[in-house]
């Protein structure tokens, strides 16, 4: 059976075809579309218990976390591709789960605040983390074109969806290394593919 996976537009679930269409292993792709509060419909909870995008069904199993799923597939089903050297793999990881376990929160947070009200205590606490997250990623991009150096990994993948969301609030201006890597990812086929299938991933401006 072809790995099935679940989409939302403007959601985490847009890395998920991208890597699909990298690896170039067939899969079936099931559409969701948002309510008019802009949550997940119903279609999705019936998928999976959370209701959240991606949702990846594969091996007989339901997945709904973006970097297990991409490890998972790159490991189990990628023939190879989309792995650091040898040697890498401890720093593949890192990054691999930096994008969730460490950016997003603030990212999502930022994006989030000011429509949930935040305090300016909160939002300030969350613009010095990406601060100092943007700077160290900016940092660890000098003289690299990807994140594990000029082999291009699942990491990548993962990391863009915040990448764009960083882009949209203006936050990659001043930060040359991010702005030229975001936009070679943005310019692979196999990612220009994957917003052809499920839509941008972030909202439109203005």
């Amino acid at each position: 059976m072809a790995i099935r996976v679940h989409h939302l537009q403007i959601s985490r679930s847009t890395r998920i075809i991208w890597l699909m269409e990298e690896l170039g292993l067939p899969y079936d792709l099931v559409q969701h579309t948002r309510g008019t509060d802009f949550r997940s419909p119903p279609s999705l909870y019936d998928v999976h218990p959370l209701g959240k995008a991606p949702a990846v069904e594969v091996d007989g199993r339901t997945m709904v976390e973006s970097s297990a799923i991409i490890e998972y597939i790159v490991d189990r089903h990628g023939g190879g591709k989309l792995l650091p050297a040898a040697d890498a793999r401890a720093e593949y990881l890192e990054w691999l789960h930096f994008a969730e376990g460490t950016l997003g929160v603030p990212m999502l947070m930022r994006l989030l605040g000011p429509r949930l009200g935040l305090p300016d205590a909160a939002l300030g606490f969350m613009d010095a983390e990406l601060k100092k997250q943007l700077d160290w990623i900016e940092g660890q991009l000098e003289g690299r074109s990807f994140l594990c150096g000029e082999t291009f990994t699942g990491a990548d993948i993962n990391l863009e969806y915040l990448l764009e969301h960083a882009e949209s609030l203006d936050l990659l201006i001043a930060r040359p290394n991010l702005s030229r890597y975001l936009a070679a990812l943005k310019a692979r086929p196999a990612y220009l593919k994957a917003i052809a299938l499920g839509g941008p991933i972030t909202m439109p401006r203005g």
